[in-house]
């Protein structure tokens, strides 16, 4: 989930539209019952100008102006500390109140939301390999948009090409030979990264081929635990059954959240999320566990479904604050534009990753591998 916003909007009455700055030497005319009206573009020459030390007295010099203007004795714009004498508009005797926003397009959310879940279901249940490459073009999307991030951001360049091909690798690997083809496909991705790295310059070998390796962990080794519920008998059901809770999960908390949500969960790493959408998320995920264990996975029974959703819960919670933390420390709200409403496939693979080697252990515990 992306946070809801990322900053205030501008306060009713600004004058401060840059298309509506008046000429140089224009001069508004003021009935004397108007009292004083300061315009935007001149706000700083309504009161002397404070002295910066340093300056060299070139008072003349534009730059001089603008740093004195935002020096700490006085405010850039004069309606920060004054207030503002412009007629408003009537309002309720509580005072204004902001609609509060969700902060996404819902209908361009639900749309592409729609659109993937037909794809997945029709290629989940018709064909399971086609599921497979479904998820390959996932991780292959993925770790483009993080390679690219992390280039853009930190000049760090994990080698995309060996990354994408152990990706694919691991996944068909898991599939085809479970938990010890995934491994032994994950170390032959790292050890790729490493030789690749060393057709550059040895500049900054180590911290490229550490976000490589990191990358392959991330994203492709961890979108193996879904190949390994696929192989499966009843492979596809507990697919359904991990997209299902997951889903739930982050439907439960950003919809308590937004209603209910007063105190912050993690406010440091994501503003957006609150105490009261975890808890959400828990109860949403619970329900919908002891549902899917119940009727949708042979041999399992509705208690091991509230475990499992609890679980599901606390791992997708821990995930999206994961990206969330890499994302604030990379400077940037969403890892791509990918999915209107979305974001990038990052932004919906967040809850996903972390949570498919906990689903995976649960129902081997509970139902067995067969």
């Amino acid at each position: 989930m992306n946070d809801a916003s990322w900053g205030a909007p501008p306060r009713a009455g600004h004058w401060g539209s840059t298309d509506q700055v008046p000429a140089p030497g224009y001069r508004r005319e003021v009935p004397p019952s108007a009292g004083p009206v300061h315009e935007a573009g001149a706000a700083a020459q309504t009161r002397p100008m404070p002295i910066v030390p340093g300056a060299g007295g070139h008072q003349d010099d534009g730059a001089d102006r603008e740093r004195g203007a935002a020096h700490i004795g006085g405010p850039l714009f004069r309606d920060e500390q004054e207030p503002d004498i412009r007629p408003q508009e009537p309002s309720s005797p509580q005072g204004p109140k902001a609609k509060k926003s969700a902060g996404r397009d819902l209908r361009a959310a639900i749309g592409v939301g729609v659109g993937l879940g037909a794809v997945i279901l029709a290629s989940l249940f018709i064909y399971k390999p086609v599921f497979l490459g479904v998820i390959v073009v996932a991780v292959v999307v993925g770790l483009w948009e993080l390679t690219s991030r992390l280039a853009e951001r930190k000049a760090i360049r994990a080698p995309l090409v060996p990354l994408a091909i152990g990706g694919a690798a691991m996944i068909v690997a898991g599939y085809v030979g479970g938990a010890e083809g995934a491994w032994v496909a994950m170390a032959f991705t790292a050890l790729a990264v490493l030789v690749w790295r060393m057709t550059e310059p040895p500049d900054d070998y180590l911290k490229d081929v550490t976000a490589g390796i990191f990358a392959a962990f991330y994203v492709p080794f961890l979108a193996t635990f879904v190949a390994l519920m696929l192989a499966a008998g009843d492979g596809a059901w507990r697919v359904l059954t991990f997209l299902i809770l997951t889903v739930v999960s982050d439907t439960g908390a950003y919809a308590v959240g937004w209603r209910f949500g007063r105190h912050k969960l993690a406010p440091r790493i994501s503003p957006g999320k609150t105490r009261e959408g975890l808890m959400g998320a828990v109860a949403f995920a619970m329900v919908a566990g002891a549902l899917c264990m119940q009727f949708l996975i042979d041999d399992g029974v509705w208690w091991q479904g509230l475990l499992l959703g609890f679980a599901v819960a606390v791992s997708a919670t821990l995930g999206d604050l994961g990206e969330s933390m890499i994302k604030r420390d990379l400077g940037i709200k969403d890892m791509g534009a990918l999915l209107p409403g979305h974001g990038g496939i990052m932004d919906r693979l967040d809850s996903l990753l972390p949570t498919a080697p906990v689903v995976w252990l649960l129902m081997v515990a509970f139902v067995g591998s067969a």
